[in-house]
């Protein structure tokens, strides 16, 4: 394949050292390449703040001793291969294959195989776009899947059929689609609707999530798909959401699982960078409505009414929570957040006095907060493109 300009590399800090260990492993008799995420963000126009070098024709004592002369490094794993670099963002590892031998995401053999295929080992990975290698001392590109042309068009496909042995690449597509606007393939929407995520730790959950929620350019992107692969039933308090209707005259937008997609994006909008403020105002803005479904009532005006959602939705805001994150203050936030969510509009529209805005600072400890959900939900209550 075409060689590309490895320009925007050289502005890393650790890109000398990238070049350092290639070169070393070329003199020893490999090749190493660059692999993942950074080989996608490079093609997409992204600067690469970590790397990831996979070693080919190289055993792991030869590798070990190669990397020893000028690095310091830590085995990550027993026999996974894989050498972190102290001091640098940078990985080194050796092909390798998995086979499930059990439940969860330990239940795998690993074995290190550094003459392995070109294709066989991109098979191994999860998404056609993260399985393009790129040689940093030639430019050299190899994609046996086709992951360039994938990228080009902004499609997630699965490498094979080894994805299914680790259920988390569902979450992980889910985020990719939030973040990079990418669509997914229609056969690995087929084949995500097949995983379970019963398996998953709940770290590993919160960790995918977190990227939706905190990195996702259009985290309703992400909450799409969890629709369209089923996998929204593993979250029945959003799955609730899905066809609980409003009045339009009010909610233009439609039903509550809409109208909450678009708060979700518009809430995108006013994350500072401080990470425990966005994701509490990001989940407050996904569980701002969960008490919807359970409060909605056709009145005799036939107006859909929703009265006390607020407070309904607080236990429900518990559950999903506590389901991913073991974080006791973040769930007090939030379920501060979710219980006064409805308060700045009413003070606003009602004129409320100075004394109700002060039981609310006392009752609310983030006012700052609770304004950008406000916002995030006047906001989200239109149709959007």
């Amino acid at each position: 394949m075409k060689d590309i300009s490895l320009e925007r590399l050289h502005k890393s800090a650790d890109w000398p050292s990238v070049e350092k260990i290639a070169t070393q492993v070329q003199a020893a008799g490999g090749r190493a390449f660059l692999v993942g995420g950074c080989v996608r963000d490079l093609l997409q126009g992204y600067a690469c703040k970590d790397f990831d070098i996979e070693v080919y024709h190289l055993p792991l004592s030869r590798l070990e001793e190669t990397l020893s002369r000028n690095f310091k490094y830590t085995h990550v794993g027993v026999s996974f291969g894989v050498l972190k670099l102290d001091h640098h963002e940078i990985d080194v590892a050796l092909p390798r294959t998995e086979n499930k031998t059990g439940a969860g995401h330990r239940g795998f053999i690993v074995s290190s195989d550094p003459n392995l295929p070109f294709q066989e080992a991109a098979s191994r990975r999860d998404f056609t776009l993260n399985a393009i290698m790129l040689d940093p001392l030639t430019g050299e590109l190899v994609d046996p899947l086709g992951g360039r042309n994938d990228l080009e068009h902004g499609l997630l496909r699965h490498c094979s059929e080894h994805f299914a042995e680790d259920p988390l690449r569902v979450l992980r597509a889910m985020q990719f689609t939030a973040r990079f606007e990418f669509t997914v393939a229609p056969e690995t929407v087929e084949m995500c609707a097949s995983l379970d995520q019963s398996e998953l730790a709940a770290e590993r959950l919160a960790g995918e999530w977190e990227k939706l929620l905190l990195k996702g350019k259009r985290p309703s992107n992400g909450l799409r798909f969890l629709r369209d692969c089923r996998w929204i039933r593993f979250y029945p308090e959003l799955q609730a959401l899905i066809g609980c209707e409003q009045t339009p005259v009010w909610h233009p937008e439609g039903d509550v699982w809409n109208h909450t997609l678009q708060v979700l994006d518009a809430a995108a909008v006013l994350r500072s960078d401080d990470h425990n403020d966005d994701l509490a105002l990001m989940l407050a803005a996904l569980c701002h409505d969960l008490g919807k479904p359970a409060t909605s009532d056709l009145n005799e005006q036939g107006s859909i009414t929703s009265y006390g959602h607020p407070e309904a939705g607080v236990p429900l805001t518990a559950q999903f929570i506590s389901r991913i994150w073991n974080q006791p203050d973040l769930l007090e936030l939030v379920q501060q957040l979710v219980r006064y969510h409805m308060e700045p509009y009413s003070f606003a529209r009602y004129g409320a006095k100075d004394s109700r805005y002060r039981r609310l600072a006392c009752a609310v400890k983030r006012l700052d907060l609770l304004y950008k959900l406000a916002l995030a939900d006047i906001n989200g209550t239109f149709d959007r493109p």
